[in-house]
């Protein structure tokens, strides 16, 4: 059942059904190669994003369609087995889910993660979007500037600024990321500690994830407290194999966190 009350977090975005195949290595061109385990799990940015939000305690409502068909019916259910509202989960039999994501927390700001990213997005969504997290990949796909460290996210951070972005978050994967904004417009390494990853799929949306709930949940937080925390959160899913498999509950992290 969905938590009672007012969703804090609400997210606009795709759900996924995740099959996946593990194998030694990738398969060439034409080649057939034998694979050593298969497992169907459930993704999409925004569903991830949703999930992650609702195990750290938010209460969280997601907006999409998925198919009328079995695994369209599986994902309802894993959202309800997750305590997320279902109220505006449609299905249909003319489309696939979307894949883009936008993140309302109950404050109306804004946080979004232009994913997949296009170089002609519309100018609109860096004027309208309170926070505007990217990764290395999306962020030389916006601007053209490759991001290799951390001073090559705080010029994407600058330009991505003088778009019109209010605060900018350049996520940079084990580096942790770079957050810039208009009231502090000198660019910022937060580093994430080091783990042994498993898997990094979906690590993104985890952070992502996590950075709603804070803000919805914790309001009174500094910025980079709230990225410190996500990044923590995010450090933890990559030490176990899947996508919203390897996301961790509430229960189960170390509670100073909140």
């Amino acid at each position: 059942m969905a938590a009672a009350g007012p969703a804090e977090v609400v997210v606009v975005g795709s759900c996924m059904t995740d099959l996946v195949s593990l194998t030694t290595r990738l398969p060439k061109a034409g080649e057939t190669i034998h694979g050593h385990k298969f497992f169907i799990g459930f993704g999409g940015k925004g569903a991830n994003q949703c999930i992650q939000a609702a195990r750290l305690g938010a209460k969280t409502l997601m907006i999409c369609k998925v198919g009328k068909d079995s695994f369209g019916n599986d994902y309802i259910e894993n959202f309800k087995r997750n305590g997320i509202s279902t109220d505006f989960v449609g299905q249909t039999e003319d489309a696939a889910t979307g894949a883009a994501s936008i993140i309302v927390n109950s404050e109306v700001k804004t946080l979004f993660n232009p994913a997949p990213a296009h170089a002609e997005l519309d100018p609109q969504f860096y004027t309208h979007s309170d926070i505007f997290c990217c990764n290395e990949s999306e962020a030389e796909i916006l601007t053209g500037i490759p991001v290799g460290s951390p001073e090559d996210a705080g010029k994407v951070g600058l330009v991505l600024l003088e778009r019109g972005c209010k605060l900018v978050i350049v996520t940079l994967g084990a580096e942790g990321c770079v957050m810039i904004s208009v009231d502090e417009p000198i660019p910022k390494h937060v580093p994430a500690g080091k783990v042994r990853a498993v898997d990094t799929t979906g690590a993104g949306d985890s952070f992502v994830g996590a950075l709603a709930f804070f803000m919805a949940c914790y309001p009174n937080l500094s910025m980079e407290e709230v990225i410190r925390k996500s990044n923590f959160i995010a450090s933890v899913s990559v030490q176990a194999s899947g996508t919203q498999s390897s996301y961790p509950y509430r229960k189960d992290l170390p509670q100073d966190l909140f």
